[in-house]
């Protein structure tokens, strides 16, 4: 067999290959001949169809079969004699195959890059030192009984906080859009789910009020037809309501699996539950930070296309499942420039770890996979029965034991950083500060 390969630029590579026809004719009649001893055709008895018979019958497609093999092994074996390292599948162009003479072929392929990780070495990562105060836990515990708490209508002007009940009509430059119009609509005044003008326009309005409320659309909004443009609402009020909270006692404590110590032992489970949240969240905001930096000064890596393509797929049928939606072939193709970016940083973080790991020999840690795993568990009504199952599942642990060295990666980054400590309110790190 003969090799030989050249740079199409980049990542890019183009193999010649070619094959004796030996391999393949010889390996053809082999299994026509094989055939032979059970075939079945009218007018000869079983085992005693001449070659001849045989090969005009199965030859076709015994020598497509042979070829396909052909060429998944010839492919394999050219790469380990070449030393190549093939990200994704070859393009097969130019298949020459005629019984008798050689088989040719060129793949083109993309292969892995070739780098060393630089580390994080200098660079300022902020860690946030916060501490969980007794009005944060009032807060939380405030946030619980409004998620159990009952809208009462009331007689007077909407404020912020109060959930409002509206038709409204909009339109732009006289003419209605698209989800710009509904009846019956409850909206919350304060909740960050309406435009600003919207909202504002809004406050102040009581049961049976009819008012034009003029807004302007951000130049990002959803909808492209109104995307930057001015509009104008027609808005009817029908109802104004607040929110009936429930009273801290004993009874809204029995909600949460609380019988025994009251208010008191609710305000513990709270703030452990807090302590909990707030540690992975302290440990994600640091991570995110050191993973930015280590993208940012590999910045230069070159990205195989065949891999981010690979990755806009997998995002494609992940956003998909999410939404509920399993038979992906039903539907129009979502474009892949909407999963381009996200693509691009996940395999280039892939690639950047798995080269640290291997140059850095960082081998897994049992101690560290234990922790992901408790982390994975904690506060789990059953806990060690679902620590169980994940033991007892090889890809599960495969996972956790790539989470496991992922952590241990950004801690050795992190030796050679600069830590910056911060301190910040527990609402302002929970992202709760507008709540």
């Amino acid at each position: 067999m003969q090799v030989s390969v050249e740079s199409a630029g980049g990542l890019k590579r183009r193999m010649k290959v070619e094959v004796p026809a030996e391999r393949v004719d010889s390996e053809v009649e082999s299994r026509i001949r094989s055939l032979g001893k059970k075939a079945r055709l009218p007018g000869f008895r079983p085992g005693k169809v001449p070659f001849k018979v045989l090969k005009q019958q199965y030859g076709e497609q015994v020598r497509s079969e042979v070829i396909n093999e052909v060429l998944r092994k010839t492919w394999s074996e050219a790469l380990d004699e070449q030393n190549l390292n093939p990200a994704g599948n070859p393009h097969i162009d130019d298949l020459r195959d005629t019984p008798g003479e050689k088989l040719e072929y060129e793949a083109s392929f993309e292969v892995y890059p070739e780098f060393e990780p630089i580390g994080i070495e200098g660079e300022t990562i902020e860690r946030p030192q916060v501490e969980i105060t007794e009005e944060d836990v009032d807060f939380m515990l405030d946030n619980l009984r409004r998620q159990h708490g009952e809208w009462k209508s009331v007689d007077r002007a909407a404020g912020e906080g109060d959930q409002v009940v509206i038709d409204f009509e909009g339109t732009v430059d006289g003419e209605p859009f698209e989800g710009g119009s509904g009846e019956q609509v409850s909206v919350e005044l304060g909740a960050g789910r309406l435009l600003e003008d919207f909202e504002k326009g809004l406050s102040g309005l009581k049961p049976g009020a009819e008012k034009k409320i003029k807004v302007k659309f951000p130049k990002d909004y959803g909808s492209e037809e109104v995307a930057g443009k001015k509009g104008v609402f027609e808005v009817k009020v029908h109802e104004v309501r607040e929110m009936e909270l429930p009273e801290l006692d004993e009874a809204f404590c029995e909600k949460f699996g609380v019988t025994e110590g009251g208010v008191e032992q609710l305000r513990k489970e709270v703030r452990e539950n807090m302590e909990q949240e707030l540690d992975q969240t302290l440990r994600n905001k640091v991570k995110e930070q050191a993973l930015d930096r280590f993208l940012e000064k590999n910045e230069s890596v070159e990205l195989p296309q065949a891999l981010v393509d690979q990755e806009i797929e997998n995002q494609k049928r992940q956003t998909l499942q999410q939404m509920g939606i399993q038979d992906t072939e039903q539907l129009p193709d979502i474009p892949g420039d909407m999963f381009e970016d996200k693509a691009r940083r996940r395999v280039k973080l892939g690639l950047l770890m798995g080269e640290y790991i291997n140059q850095h020999e960082v081998k897994p840690d049992e101690s560290r996979i234990e922790q992901v795993l408790e982390r994975l568990t904690a506060g789990q009504e059953n806990g060690e029965e679902l620590a169980r199952q994940y033991r007892g599942n090889p890809q599960a642990m495969q996972q956790i034991q790539a989470m496991a060295l992922e952590e241990q990666v950004v801690d050795q980054l992190l030796e050679s950083a600069e830590i910056k400590e911060v301190k910040q309110g527990f609402r302002d790190v929970m992202n709760f500060g507008g709540q």
